[in-house]
């Protein structure tokens, strides 16, 4: 199986086989920022599909040295919806973590911010964002950070 694992509370959405691991306070607008990235792409500026990996729990797990989100069993493709309840929407089984970005307030995030901000999660190093999740760009602004730092490998 793996190197390492760890259940985590946040929710993970990927680019084909590479994810983003969205960390936020319960309520704080995880879910929401998911639905907005799948409906979404894909754009001009994002060329696949979005597909969700898991919403609300998270399995990190290590292999080879990298870092995989996957879904537990029971909320395999399910999204709660504020308002709708829970839904079924498109998921892949495991996608490889390429950028964590931690929900904030949006006077908390810098204008130009570090280019080397990363989390540990697991004993592996990924690049950190800060997004505010209401915000308009928010979920264009979470896309392209995978696509940067898909590029960037």
């Amino acid at each position: 199986m793996g190197d390492a694992a760890e259940n985590v509370h946040a929710t993970a959405i990927a680019l084909g086989t590479h994810a983003a691991l969205i960390r936020g306070a319960p309520g704080s607008g995880k879910s929401d920022l998911a639905l907005r990235c799948l409906a979404l792409a894909p754009t001009a500026l994002i060329a696949s599909p979005v597909t969700l990996v898991a919403d609300d729990r998270v399995d990190l797990v290590v292999d080879a040295g990298r870092l995989y989100a996957q879904a537990p069993a029971t909320i395999r493709g399910k999204l709660e919806v504020r308002g709708l309840g829970i839904v079924t929407v498109p998921h892949v089984p495991r996608a490889e973590v390429k950028v964590v970005a931690d929900l904030s307030a949006p006077g908390a995030i810098e204008r130009l911010p570090e280019a080397s901000a990363s989390a540990e999660l697991v004993g592996v190093r990924v690049p950190l964002i800060r997004l505010a999740p209401f915000e308009a760009a928010a979920p264009v602004k979470l896309l392209l950070a995978i696509v940067q730092t898909i590029k960037a490998a």
